[in-house]
Parts: C-alpha cells; structure tokens; sequence
C-alpha cells in the first residue's frame, strides 16, 4: 500500500518537513510529488485545490481516499509507526482538532512570508515518474 504526498515544493517549511518524512519512511509507504508538477492533474487536482494546502491521496484507491491540509497531515501521523496513539489521542481531546486546523490554515496560508520560498521546486528522489525528476 502506498500514498502520494502532493505538497508545495517552493515552500521552505513544507519541503523540510517532507525530507524529514523521506528520512523516516524512506519510500517505503509515501510517495512525494510536488504541486508544481503536472503529473497531479491525473488525480484532477487544481491550482485552487492546491491553494487549500497539501494533499494525501491513496494510491490504491485515488478517486475515494483522499485527504486535504491538517487531515491530511493527521493521516500521515496516523500512518507512520505509533503514530495512530498520537493522531487518536489529539483528534480525542475535546477543541484540540479544530484549534490545529485554524493553525494550519494560518501556517498555509502565510507559509512563504514566514518560512521563506525556495528558489527552485524541491523534487524528491522518492517519486513515481521521471516528471518529478
């Protein structure tokens, strides 16, 4: 089984949170293609989709499984070993959920101003063609 992690290759936080993700799964579970590849509109993601933050879609099953922004990191934690104890507890403790995705909205959407752009779009040696290459 395994995942595309579709995330803001210009971005500095979200390019150093996926290398911190490649180090830990090491392309064993995720595969990751930036949003400024073409290769994402086979799954009909748009540039407005990709305004709304980083995307996770099962590669088994891309039409029906899919998840956007802060669910979208919460089922990578989940998905990562142990980390469904960690996902389950913060998703259990009452207001915890939605005050983590108003601050991921707001980490998004000022993403650049906070963490800076990247001069070229990271592409990572984990990826599913020679696009992301």
């Amino acid at each position: 089984m395994s995942y595309y992690v579709i995330y803001d290759g210009n971005c500095n936080l979200c390019v150093t949170l996926v290398q911190l993700l490649e180090n830990l799964d090491q392309g064993k579970l995720f595969i990751y293609i930036p949003m400024q590849d073409k290769q994402i509109s086979q799954w009909k993601i748009t540039p407005a989709d990709c305004e709304m933050g980083m995307i996770l879609i099962d590669a088994n099953a891309p039409d029906e499984r899919r998840w956007q922004g802060s669910d979208a990191a919460e089922e990578i934690g989940r998905l990562l070993p142990m980390g469904s104890i960690f996902v389950d507890t913060y998703r259990a403790l009452p207001g915890l959920k939605w005050v983590g995705d108003k601050f991921y909205e707001q980490i998004r959407d000022n993403r650049y101003t906070i963490f800076g752009k990247r001069t070229s779009t990271y592409k990572s040696q984990f990826c599913t063609t020679g696009s992301c290459h």
